[in-house]
């Protein structure tokens, strides 16, 4: 499956545009450009499977570094201080990796 089955590609292609700056990575805001926060769980659940990519179950920090590459395969790579704000922000439970409800 690919993002575009779940995102349409001109909100994905936008909220990349807004965010190639490094350090400029925002991901509430990225999340409601692509269009993610209007989705229904499902679809949430999809896009999740979509940037896990070793299938875990788990997004750990070696795949939230490259997630704006699950994407769009141009996506830029996220810097070390975006990857530990993302991370701290989607890891509930102190574990090191986001799960799909945030654990």
């Amino acid at each position: 499956m690919a993002m575009t089955d779940v995102l349409s590609a001109d909100d994905i292609k936008k909220a990349m545009g807004a965010f190639a700056a490094a350090d400029s990575f925002n991901h509430k805001k990225f999340f409601e450009m692509v269009g993610l926060k209007k989705k229904s769980q499902d679809d949430v659940k999809k896009v999740f499977h979509i940037l896990d990519q070793d299938q875990s179950g788990f997004i750990e920090e070696d795949e939230l570094k490259f997630v704006l590459k699950g994407f769009t395969p141009d996506g830029r790579d996220l810097s070390d201080k975006e990857t530990k704000t993302f991370l701290a922000a989607g890891d509930k439970d102190g574990d090191g990796k986001i799960g799909i409800d945030g654990r």
